[in-house]
C-alpha cells in the first residue's frame, strides 16, 4: 500500500493507493483501531463496483463483527454490534424520500453513541450530519484502488492523523 499524506492545520488530508484486497484489509483494520471511530460518521464515495461494501466489511470484521454481514442496499441500514460499541452501516443508493429519515428512526440512530457509516451519503446529504471523515475509493483496474480520506470535525482530524501516524 503507497501512501501520500497532506495535512493542514485543521483539516488533515491521507491518500493512498489499495494495490490488492489484502491492502483494504490492512487499511481497515488500521482504521478499526482508531479510539475516534467509536462515536464517528464516516462517509463512503465511489462509482458501483468502487469497493465501498469490501471496505465496510474488513471494517466490520477488524471490529469484532461475527457472522454474515450484508449489504443494506434494501433495508436501507444494517445494524451490527463489536469492539463495545453499536455500529450502524447505511446505504442510501435506493433513498428518495427525506421523509424516510424521519420515518425510519434515522434521526435517532445518528443522535445515538456508536459508529455510523454511509455508503452514498450524497443521497442523504440534507438531513444527515457532517461526517467526520469521508472516504472516496476511486477503481484505477481490476484490483487497485485510489483512495482518499478528508477530515470534516476534530474527531476525523484525530482519525485521519491516527491512519497516518
Amino acid at each position: 500500500m503507497s501512501t501520500d499524506t497532506s495535512a493542514s492545520t485543521r483539516f488533515p488530508s491521507h491518500a493512498c493507493v489499495w494495490h490488492d484486497e489484502s491492502d483494504t484489509a490492512t487499511f481497515a483494520q488500521t482504521l478499526a483501531a482508531q479510539p475516534a471511530l467509536a462515536n464517528a460518521y464516516i462517509t463512503l464515495h465511489g462509482d458501483l463496483g468502487a469497493g465501498k461494501t469490501t471496505l465496510v466489511r474488513h471494517l466490520l470484521r477488524a471490529l469484532g463483527v461475527q457472522g454474515r454481514i450484508k449489504s443494506p442496499t434494501y433495508a436501507v441500514v444494517e445494524p451490527h454490534e463489536g469492539a463495545g460499541f453499536p455500529i450502524s452501516h447505511f446505504d442510501f443508493y435506493r433513498f428518495d424520500d427525506p421523509r424516510e429519515w424521519e420515518d425510519a428512526g434515522f434521526r435517532d440512530i445518528f443522535a445515538s453513541p456508536g459508529l455510523k457509516v454511509a455508503e452514498w451519503p450524497e443521497k442523504a446529504a440534507a438531513v444527515t450530519p457532517v461526517a467526520d471523515v469521508a472516504i472516496s475509493i476511486e477503481a484505477i483496474n481490476e484490483s487497485e484502488r485510489r483512495v482518499s480520506l478528508v477530515a470534516n470535525t476534530p474527531a476525523g482530524v484525530s482519525i485521519v492523523q491516527g491512519l497516518t501516524a
